[in-house]
C-alpha cells in the first residue's frame, strides 16, 4: 500500500468527490425508496473542512444537489445525522423548540483506544494485525445478537478509516425508535463497565444469561490465539498480577507459585481453569465458577461500546466512503461473510486509487473530445477501475436487501388491504 501524503489531501479530496464517490449508490440509501415525503432533504449532513472548520446542518434536495455541494466543499469529513421535522438548512428559520430529531439509524460505535487497559501491542490510535482481532470479535458478537435476539435485518458495518468499526442498523421499525429503547439496546449488549479505576469490569454470577454465554463461544474461537499468544497476557508478572486482581484472593497464593513454574501464557491459563475448579469444588465459596475465567475473557475480548452515539437520535456519525484525513483511508463497507479475513491495512486509500484513476485515464482521455459527456459518463463507472470497487459491491448488496425487503413489506400491506 503507497504511503499517503495529507499535503496532497486537496486535490485527491477534489478528484475523489468528482469521479470516485458512489453518489447513485450513497442517495439510494438514504432515500430509502422515498417512501416517506422528504425523507432525504430533511436528513442532517455535516461537513468537516480544512483547517477543522466545521458546518453542521446541511441538508440537499436530491442527490445532483448533494454531488455539487460535496465538489464545491471537498469536505475532509462527512458525518450524517437524524431526519428531522423541518429541512435542517433552514433550522434558523424554524420557530424555537420545533425543530426536531424525529428518526436516525442505530448506530454503534466502537473504538480500539477503548481497550487500551487490556491490549500490550499498540495504544491510542495506534493498531496492528494483532489487536484488530479485538474488532473481529466485536463485530461477531454485536452483529450476532442485532439479528437473532433482536430479529433486526439491514446491518451495515463499516471500517471507520483508522481505528474502528462502525454499525448502521437501518430498518424502518429502528430508525423510529425512541432515545429511551435505544438506551435499553445498548445496555443489554454492555457489559464492560467501569472507568481507569475499576480494575474488575465484568460481573457473572451463577444464572448467566444467554447472551452472554452466546458471547463466550465466540471469544472462545480467537481466545488462545489473540489474547494467549498474540498478546501473551500472562507473560510475566506485572501481567499476571492484573489479571490475579480479577479472581478471588483466595486463590492468589496458588497462582503466583503456579505461574512461577510454568514458562507460557498458554500453560498458565490452564492452571488458572484448574484453580477455579478446585475453588468451585470448595461448596463454602461461591466466588468461584466457570464464570470467573469467562469474566476474564470479557474483561479482555468484549466489544466496547461508545454509549453515547448509540442513545443520542441527534448524534452525529461518520459516514460511510467519507475519508480519514490522517491515513487517507476510505471508511469502506465491510462484507460480514468475510469478517475474519478484512485487513484495515488492506483497505485502499484515497492517494491510491486517484493513482489507479490517473494511470486509466491517461489513455481514455486522450480519445475524448466532448468534455461534458466524459464526465458524465466517467462518474457511472469510475470507481469500478479502482481498488474501491469490491467495497461498494458490498454496499450495493446491502442495498439489494432493503429494496427486496422494502418491496416485501409494500406488498404485504397491499394484499392486507385487498382483504378488507
Amino acid at each position: 500500500m503507497e504511503t499517503f501524503d495529507p499535503a496532497e489531501l486537496p486535490e485527491l479530496l477534489k478528484l475523489y468527490y468528482r469521479r470516485l464517490f458512489p453518489y447513485a449508490q450513497y442517495y439510494r440509501w438514504l432515500n430509502y425508496g422515498g417512501v416517506v415525503k422528504n425523507y432525504f432533504q430533511h436528513r442532517e449532513f455535516s461537513f468537516t473542512l480544512k483547517d477543522d472548520i466545521y458546518i453542521r446542518y446541511q441538508s440537499f434536495n436530491n442527490q445532483s444537489d448533494l454531488e455539487k455541494e460535496m465538489q464545491k466543499m471537498n469536505p475532509y469529513k462527512i458525518d450524517i445525522g437524524a431526519v428531522y421535522s423541518h429541512r435542517p438548512n433552514q433550522h434558523n428559520t424554524v420557530k424555537l423548540g420545533a425543530f426536531q430529531a424525529q428518526e436516525k439509524e442505530l448506530v454503534f460505535d466502537i473504538d480500539m483506544t477503548d481497550y487500551d487497559d487490556v491490549r500490550r501491542c499498540c495504544s491510542s490510535a495506534d493498531i496492528c494485525s494483532k489487536c484488530w482481532t479485538l474488532m473481529t470479535m466485536a463485530i461477531r458478537i454485536i452483529d450476532r445478537a442485532l439479528k437473532e435476539d433482536f430479529g433486526f435485518k439491514h446491518r451495515l458495518w463499516v471500517y471507520s478509516g483508522r481505528r474502528g468499526v462502525h454499525c448502521w442498523v437501518c430498518d424502518e421499525s429502528v430508525r423510529k425508535l425512541s432515545s429511551a429503547v435505544r438506551s435499553g439496546i445498548v445496555e443489554y449488549l454492555s457489559l464492560v463497565k467501569g472507568g481507569q479505576d475499576v480494575k474488575k469490569k465484568v460481573h457473572l454470577s451463577e444464572n448467566v444469561h444467554p447472551f452472554v454465554r452466546k458471547s463466550i463461544n465466540i471469544i472462545k474461537k480467537y481466545f488462545e490465539g489473540y489474547a494467549l499468544v498474540g498478546q501473551d497476557i500472562l507473560e510475566n508478572k506485572e501481567n499476571w498480577d492484573k489479571i490475579l486482581a480479577l479472581v478471588p484472593e483466595t486463590i492468589h497464593g496458588e497462582l503466583q507459585q503456579s505461574f512461577q513454574k510454568h514458562h507460557n501464557s498458554l500453560q498458565r491459563w490452564e492452571e488458572l481453569k484448574k484453580a477455579s475448579s478446585r475453588c468451585q469444588n470448595n461448596i463454602k465459596n461461591d466466588k468461584c465458577g466457570p464464570w470467573l475465567e469467562w469474566e476474564i475473557m470479557l474483561q479482555y475480548c468484549f466489544p466496547r461500546l461508545d454509549i453515547n452515539v448509540s442513545k443520542g437520535i441527534n448524534h452525529l456519525l461518520k459516514s460511510p466512503f467519507s475519508v480519514h484525513p490522517k491515513t487517507g483511508r476510505i471508511s469502506v463497507p465491510i462484507d460480514l461473510r468475510k469478517v475474519d479475513q478484512f485487513d484495515p491495512f488492506a483497505v485502499p486509500t484515497i492517494s491510491s486509487i486517484c493513482h489507479e484513476l490517473d494511470a486509466i485515464s491517461t489513455n481514455e482521455e486522450e480519445k475524448e473530445e466532448n468534455e461534458a459527456e466524459s464526465d458524465i459518463k466517467h462518474r457511472t463507472r469510475d470507481y469500478k477501475k479502482t481498488s474501491l470497487a469490491p467495497y461498494v459491491k458490498v454496499f450495493e448488496q446491502f442495498l439489494e436487501n432493503l429494496d427486496k425487503s422494502r418491496k416485501g413489506e409494500l406488498l404485504k400491506k397491499s394484499d392486507l388491504q385487498k382483504e378488507f
